[in-house]
């Protein structure tokens, strides 16, 4: 790339500065046409992607839309920001006569609307938060050109963008210049019209494979194999992680952690660092009426007399002095299994509707299931390899510390229970079990059964046909410019240990790198869908308020965010100017004045290359002619150009 500042250099040169300034220069706008450079090939790979102007996937209004109603189906704006756009409408309508009305009334609402669009991010080129922003929306050459002929007078009411003011009274093809998409598709109205576009918009992607396009948001890491991630119900929308060592964290709403563990039982826990040992701390769960009682339930391995492995379900309360701490002393032992061999202890434990305990128990090891004639898991006398159901609010019979549900389903049933779904070992070798999507933010994904496999690391989805009774298999892919939004990642960690539910019946997983059950490599990660969300506020809650006695740990994330991925991408396949052409334009200009050239020392080199375009600066979205916008790359640019000819007094006007 060969810069657009040599002959102002010299010009500049002649006046006043020399090597250094024309160095100065020379190098800033380099790197602005490079930055602007990148951000073209940014906004290429996320051409068509549908994004609002706050950064977030359209979604299906709740409400009616009277004046946009175009997008009565599906865009970026509620019924709020449809009557705040209809205001400013008439706001700028109050500025003509019955004629004015007719000429441009139309091309106003369009304009206007455009924030509506489920492209407005694409038509302002506000796909990344750190570009500029368009005054106005990308208009088609025709459209533009009709509209500056018809009523180009409404330009200086629409937007207080000064080369825009200047070029309305001038040639249209200026004016439309500036309000060009690179890609004709995209632009208005065209981006209406485009049916491969538009015929999929709002419903989950897929690839030419059938593999549901996801994303992932990053919301912990540096966790020892994290198994666990439940709530409490109540209401404060804390959530408790359980390490396989048998430490229980506590993240509070706003993604921190408190510094002190909830409960600590490591001195108890059997496991060993060994890769893939499956002892340790495996389950937890919290009683429904946990508001009043304080309890909670949790599942470990460990020692029994004589150094016999058992697993062990105990249950809990919480400290009365402290919310965020569990009581030590509270543990009481409900049921101990004795395992036979060191792998397949299970560990799942949940409070289905019915108020009993449910718990998910190993076959207890070995390869095959070899105990006895059946195996533990066919063997109905066994507790291994099963599903159990208690009633923990009152004392069994015989001295047992838990009930057993007298409508057992298994008393008359001679048949084995058959899989909904299953799948060889190209696939994968180890299910982990997961949630079916019940949350708000992803209307999309509501149904959908969401699992992995622990081996492959592959994420997969179940449907259930409704007719058929059947259940069909997606797999679920990441990576793609879909997922450029702020905040979300397309890589996770491999070894999927679990899933999750949050108190708002969002859905995550757990996941390691390298699975000890010492190494602080686990992660967890949240799902969503990058096609379409809620409606803005309706998935809003508040969390009950609880006090913390303990320092907070800010999260930190560790994945770079495919907006920032696909932003290094493009900087880097932009060229640059060589050292050597940049050198020659300082020689070049140090020459002609005649005295030899001062070398810069590496210190001012640094300070000189500070440039308009380098400092990255944080901005806010505000629509119309009121709005303080953040200059573009053309008016820096021509700034830059201002500076140097003030500095070039004898340059004709």
């Amino acid at each position: 790339m060969r810069c657009e500042m040599k002959t102002l250099c010299r010009l500049v040169h002649r006046a006043h500065a020399g090597a250094a300034f024309c160095h100065q220069v020379h190098l800033s706008v380099c790197r602005l046409q490079e930055r602007s450079m990148a951000e073209s090939r940014l906004r290429r790979d996320l051409k068509g992607h549908p994004q609002c102007l706050d950064y977030g996937p359209p979604f299906r209004p709740p409400l009616h839309l009277e004046f946009c109603s175009d997008y009565d189906s599906f865009g970026c704006c509620d019924q709020r920001k449809d009557h705040r756009i209809a205001a400013r409408y008439w706001d700028i309508m109050n500025f003509f006569d019955l004629k004015g009305h007719e000429l441009c009334g139309g091309y106003i609402k369009d304009i206007l609307c455009q924030e509506c669009s489920p492209y407005a991010a694409h038509l302002y080129d506000a796909e990344n938060p750190q570009t500029p922003l368009r005054n106005l929306p990308g208009l088609c050459s025709d459209y533009c050109s009709a509209f500056h002929h018809s009523c180009h007078s409404a330009i200086s009411l629409l937007t207080s963008d000064r080369s825009l003011h200047e070029s309305q009274e001038k040639d249209g093809a200026r004016f439309c210049h500036l309000l060009n998409l690179p890609d004709e598709d995209y632009c208005f109205p065209n981006v209406l019209r485009n049916s491969q576009l538009n015929r999929n918009l709002g419903v989950v992607a897929e690839d030419h494979k059938g593999c549901l396009q996801l994303c992932l948001a990053e919301v912990a890491n540096g966790l020892r194999n994290p198994v666990a991630m439940v709530h409490a119900g109540d209401g404060t929308h804390r959530f408790f992680v359980a390490e396989q060592v048998g430490v229980v964290w506590i993240f509070l709403p706003d993604g921190s952690r408190l510094e002190q563990p909830f409960l600590d039982l490591k001195s108890m826990v059997l496991t060993t660092p060994w890769i893939g040992d499956e002892r340790g701390f495996l389950g937890l769960a919290f009683h429904p009426r946990f508001r009043r009682n304080r309890k909670f339930y949790i599942y470990y391995s460990c020692l029994g007399k004589r150094k016999v492995e058992k697993i062990r379900i105990s249950e809990m309360k919480v400290s009365l002095s402290d919310p965020n701490k569990a009581d030590p002393k509270s543990e009481r032992v409900i049921l101990e299994i004795d395992e036979p061999a060191s792998n397949h202890n299970g560990g799942q434990l949940l409070f289905g509707l019915d108020g009993y305990l449910y718990i998910f128990t190993g076959d207890g090891g070995q390869a095959g299931d070899p105990f006895g004639k059946f195996g533990n898991a066919q063997n109905k006398s066994s507790l291994l390899g099963k599903v159990l159901r208690i009633g923990v609010n009152g004392a069994g019979v015989d001295g047992q510390r838990y009930q057993v549900p007298p409508d057992n389903p298994f008393v008359s049933e001679p048949d084995d229970i058959l899989p909904i779904y299953a799948y060889g070992h190209d696939v994968g070798k180890s299910v982990t079990g997961g949630y079916v999507y019940r949350g708000c933010e992803s209307p999309n994904l509501n149904g959908l059964y969401i699992f992995g496999d622990f081996m492959s690391g592959r994420l997969m989805a179940l449907q259930e046909d409704r007719k058929t009774k059947r259940w069909r298999k997606q797999d679920i892919c990441l990576g793609n410019a879909s997922c450029a939004f702020p905040g979300l990642i397309s890589t996770y960690n491999k070894f999927i240990i679990s899933f999750a539910e949050d108190e708002a019946g969002e859905l995550y997983f757990l996941a390691t790198s390298y699975p000890s059950a010492y190494a602080p490599h686990g992660s967890i990660y949240k799902f969503v869908d990058p096609s379409r969300r809620a409606p803005p506020g309706k998935c809003r809650f508040k969390p009950v308020p609880v006090k913390t006695k303990t320092k907070k740990i800010r999260f930190r994330p560790l994945v770079t965010t495919v907006l920032d991925l696909l932003k290094e991408e493009s900087q880097k396949a932009a060229p640059r100017p060589s050292n050597a052409t940049l050198a020659s334009g300082s020689d070049q200009a140090a020459s002609q004045k005649g005295s030899p050239t001062k070398p810069i020392s590496p210190t001012s080199r640094k300070k000189t290359s500070r440039g308009p375009g380098t400092k990255k600066r944080g901005r806010a979205w505000s629509p119309g002619p009121q709005g303080k916008r953040k200059q573009n790359l053309h008016t820096r640019s021509a700034g830059l150009r201002q500076v140097a000819q003030q500095k070039s007094p004898g340059r004709s006007q």
